[in-house]
């Protein structure tokens, strides 16, 4: 064994707009073996907490960063390498790792996946384009979202798979002008999106809001859906957290964003600063209480969902799946029992509303199949 053998853990990339992470908590201590898949440590991002995964085998021989310390991506977390180099030689790699270490400058993100806008519908809607294989993921976001609510899902699809993440209408930096905000009108958005691209038997994977309206295209445009996964999803029910949507939807300051940004997950401490003001970011801009107003209308009424997709779950002819946090408060997991034998149905423990979020490799491993 030599200095060869050593594989360092760095700092990931999760999302187009992310530069860097801090560091939480390490989850194993130094000294034990580890496997690919094992979960390393915690990372804070502009938007969550995350939990990293081993990219590579071998014994954890040095923790290199330290709790709280926040680093640029690609900066070094810590060291593997088998029980045989010595700790010398790992003593040596780390010295040349940092000494050699320059941050990625901002211009080079150009030749990585970038944002992309399309027309369609009298809309402008941005999206992203991730991997190379023959699978196709398209990634529908919820309510008062946007596609970088993928974060921690875009990577780990496209290493099997083409991504696309897109802005709804009314969302992210799409069109905030929304001229109808129905459930059936935006699928019928989604599926002009996916029709100018020219794609077809595709996953479609929605989250929430998303989730409905990834349903009602299938329903509506089966040929353009190959396999369905709802995480989530409205339209499964009448109950929902109507008052989450009117909090949200008038919230404008960090003091009011804040209790309600926590009922999206488990545990309250995973909304930070950073996630409250971008969101407030976003409301403050020209549009966008119209739009949510209108489109909160359009999936729900006098305290319950209006839109019922429940009942057609059995037409489909596809695979589909629904993924639901058991801990939601904003869509009921109970929604997730009795859906029909084609349908399979996960409900993780000790996880919210943003599933994706907050049991990615989870989810993850559940979108792969």
């Amino acid at each position: 064994m030599s200095a060869s053998d050593i594989r360092p853990i760095t700092m990931p990339k999760w999302g187009l707009s992310m530069t860097e992470g801090k560091v939480v908590a390490w989850l194993v201590d130094e000294g034990r073996t580890i496997n690919v898949g094992d979960e390393l440590l915690d990372i804070e991002t502009e938007k969550i907490a995350n939990t990293f995964e081993a990219l590579d085998a071998g014994v954890l021989r040095r923790k290199v960063a330290d709790v709280d310390a926040s680093l640029p991506i690609g900066a070094l977390l810590g060291v593997l390498a088998p029980a045989s180099v010595s700790d010398a030689d790992v003593d040596a790699y780390i010295a040349e790792f940092q000494a050699n270490y320059v941050p990625p400058a901002v211009e080079e993100e150009a030749s990585g996946p970038r944002y992309e806008f399309l027309d369609v519908h009298g809309y402008r809607l941005r999206y992203t384009r991730t991997g190379e294989g023959t699978q196709i993921y398209v990634l529908v976001h919820g309510f008062g979202g946007d596609l970088d609510n993928w974060l921690f899902n875009i990577d780990a699809l496209a290493a099997v798979g083409t991504v696309y993440a897109l802005d709804l209408p009314g969302h992210g930096e799409s069109t905030k002008a929304v001229t109808a905000g129905s459930v059936q009108a935006l699928a019928e958005d989604l599926c002009a999106f996916l029709t100018s691209l020219e794609l077809s038997g595709v996953h479609l994977v929605g989250h929430s809001l998303g989730g409905a309206i990834c349903l009602a295209a299938a329903l509506a445009h089966p040929k353009l859906v190959g396999a369905l996964s709802l995480l989530a999803p409205a339209g499964l029910g009448p109950e929902i957290n109507a008052q989450y949507l009117a909090d949200f939807v008038a919230g404008e300051s960090r003091r009011d964003m804040k209790p309600v940004l926590q009922q999206l997950v488990a545990d309250p401490e995973l909304v930070n600063r950073t996630m409250i003001d971008a969101i407030l970011k976003y409301k403050r801009l020209d549009g966008v209480g119209r739009a949510l107003t209108a489109i909160a209308a359009g999936f729900v009424a006098g305290g319950k969902q209006s839109v019922a997709l429940r009942g057609r779950l059995g037409e489909l002819a596809i695979p589909a799946q629904v993924i639901w946090g058991a801990e939601d408060r904003i869509i009921p997991a109970s929604h997730a029992a009795g859906l029909p034998a084609g349908v399979t149905a996960t409900v993780l423990p000790g996880v919210g509303h943003l599933v994706q979020m907050e049991a990615a490799s989870d989810v993850n491993r559940l979108l792969k199949g």
